[in-house]
């Protein structure tokens, strides 16, 4: 595994200068923060499965996760205020680099079929979202404690102003983007 930080200074702001002709250093777009997100509906019937999202959260990003709770009551889902219903994690710097690099060129490799991540992804202002639908493709979660399949979102958040400058970051980084 190649340290990313370190590819991004030597190789990536050469290739994005070269592409959008930036004027200053403080125009080339990096990586601000990683926010990693679950929703776990069934936390309303069983509450077990939010402390074994917490720890599966805790050992995929190397940081305590925050337990996210709702906002108000709603009774057709039989949810109350305050119930635990997700959880959520946002790396900075190292660790940010860290679960790139793994996420990257460990976990999305051992997706089953997998052809590339989407390119529709993206909200407009330089950020992506990626879907991830299983967790048991990372290294640290063992199949035997997983009571069943969870997923999450990995939301990548650049300090690009359009998609087109963060597709290019992400794409030199290592993205494997599907073909157009």
């Amino acid at each position: 595994m190649k340290d990313l930080k370190r590819h991004y200074e030597d190789e990536v702001r050469k290739r994005l200068v070269e592409k959008f002709g930036y004027k200053n250093v403080m125009e080339i777009p990096k990586i601000s923060k990683v926010v990693i997100n679950r929703g776990i509906g069934e936390a309303v019937t069983n509450s077990k499965s939010v402390e074994l999202s917490f720890e599966q959260m805790y050992a995929i990003a190397g940081q305590k996760p925050l337990i996210t709770s709702a906002k108000k009551s709603i009774s057709n889902f039989k949810l109350r205020e305050g119930q635990a219903i997700g959880c959520k994690v946002t790396l900075r710097s190292a660790r940010m680099y860290h679960f790139l690099n793994k996420l990257l060129n460990i976990a999305l490799p051992k997706i089953r079929d997998f052809r590339g991540v989407p390119l529709n992804s993206f909200d407009g202002r330089g950020n992506y979202t990626l879907g991830v639908k299983e967790d048991g493709i990372f290294p640290e979660i063992s199949y035997e404690k997983i009571d069943r399949l969870r997923g999450f979102d990995v939301t990548i958040v650049t300090t690009a102003k359009t998609n087109d400058e963060a597709f290019e970051l992400l794409a030199a980084l290592g993205m494997p983007f599907r073909k157009r």
